[in-house]
């Protein structure tokens, strides 16, 4: 294998391009972002991923991995690019279609394309078609076809920030090719580099596969955000609730929190909606119990603030998960929003792995503050997301502090 080509240098492409380059292959990143690309050349992620800039340190120096804004002929291409959804939560393959078009003239007999975006059921089949568009001299291979001049398969990231590098490597793999050939050609692949084992399926079934993981993880985070305004109505104290009730040899409901955020979960549910809304009622149910969540908190947050004269009030974290600065589809961000919105206060927030406020909350008269700033000037305090950082804070600090927590950072 000469050269592979990883095409989305994100959370999921470039701690893939780190990891398969120092399993001994050629790996070209590619991204659109020319700042991404110069940060990558320069031996350092543009992400914080524990692990990572000592990887990229180690492969860009011995020219293992290099990155670039511009396709360049390979042995494997790795679509890794975003798949966001558009008004009305439709899935938006754009990205998707925009790679296909740039490796389309690149493709040779024998190569090897492999989506790794998380899509919706049938986005392999409509990138395959995509390379038959733009490549009719090419033979591409069709669904329950065996001929065909190149191999295109599906096989979706299983990873958790903060352990991708880990993951990548030894997670299983669900691998569903456009045909049997397709499918051998990528397990041959992910066998030079991953230690997890490579299940063999069908594209559409690998896709739908990836949706139900998250979908599933969905529907059980909504049952504890939904059981924890359930207790609040009630004078119940949920975090105790589920402790005991997990002593059940036979429950293990999960913590709630401000809602779900990042990539995946927040977002992968609407792709089964999507395809199948008369049937999807229950993954429907719990997107919608999620999404309302942040408003559930400010709503709370308000009341607290009824009694006091202007407060400030601090949002803690406005990553969607604790320890990274990942802010995609954070429910913090959007509980901040709202928060705003109530004009309840004077709003800043706290988050300390980002140095700048997000486009969503610029313009709003919200500042970013440190963690010691929040302890000086906030008269409400707010944890939204459960930084280790916030743990730390001395208990006199938060003295005559009113806090609510909506992420049991406190627990």
């Amino acid at each position: 294998m000469n050269q592979i080509s990883i095409l989305g240098l994100g959370y999921v492409g470039l701690p893939s391009a780190a990891v398969f380059a120092d399993a001994g292959m050629k790996v070209v990143g590619v991204d659109i972002n020319a700042k991404s690309v110069e940060t990558i050349n320069s031996g350092r992620a543009h992400i914080v991923e524990p692990g990572l800039d000592e990887l990229l340190t180690k492969v860009v120096g011995n020219g293992s991995l290099r990155a670039t804004t511009a396709a360049e002929p390979s042995d494997v291409f790795i679509i890794a690019v975003p798949t966001p959804f558009k008004e009305g939560n439709v899935p938006d393959l754009e990205y998707v279609k925009s790679a296909a078009t740039m490796i389309a003239p690149l493709i040779e007999q024998g190569n090897l394309v492999i989506l790794e975006s998380t899509s919706p059921v049938g986005a392999t089949e409509q990138l395959a078609g995509w390379i038959r568009d733009a490549r009719p001299d090419l033979k591409v291979p069709e669904l329950d076809s065996e001929e065909g001049d190149i191999f295109v398969a599906y096989c979706p990231e299983r990873i958790l920030p903060g352990k991708v590098i880990q993951e990548v490597v030894e997670n299983d793999r669900v691998i569903g090719g456009i045909t049997a050939e397709s499918s051998r050609r990528a397990v041959a692949f992910y066998k030079n580099a991953i230690k997890g084992t490579c299940h063999i399926t069908n594209a559409r079934t690998a896709e739908l596969c990836k949706l139900s993981e998250n979908s599933f993880r969905d529907v059980n985070i909504a049952f504890a955000n939904e059981l924890s305004m359930i207790s609040a109505k009630l004078g119940v104290d949920v975090y105790e609730l589920i402790t005991l009730t997990n002593h059940h040899p036979r429950v293990n409901i999960l913590q709630p929190g401000t809602g779900v955020g990042g990539h995946c979960i927040a977002v992968d549910p609407w792709f089964i909606v999507d395809s199948a809304p008369d049937e999807a009622r229950i993954i429907r149910m719990a997107r919608e119990v999620n999404d309302s969540k942040p408003g559930w908190v400010i709503e709370q947050v308000r009341k607290l603030a009824e009694s006091k004269v202007q407060p400030v009030i601090a949002c803690m974290g406005l990553a969607y998960k604790p320890d990274v600065d990942d802010l995609r589809e954070s429910p913090s961000i959007e509980a901040v929003k709202l928060l705003v919105d109530k004009a309840v206060g004077k709003v800043v927030v706290c988050e300390p792995f980002v140095d700048a406020l997000p486009g969503p909350l610029n313009n709003l008269g919200v500042d970013l503050l440190s963690v010691e700033q929040v302890c000086d000037e906030a008269d409400i305090i707010v944890f939204l997301t459960a930084h280790s950082q916030f743990r730390n804070i001395p208990a006199h600090q938060l003295k005559n502090k009113t806090i609510f927590d909506a992420c049991g950072l406190t627990k």
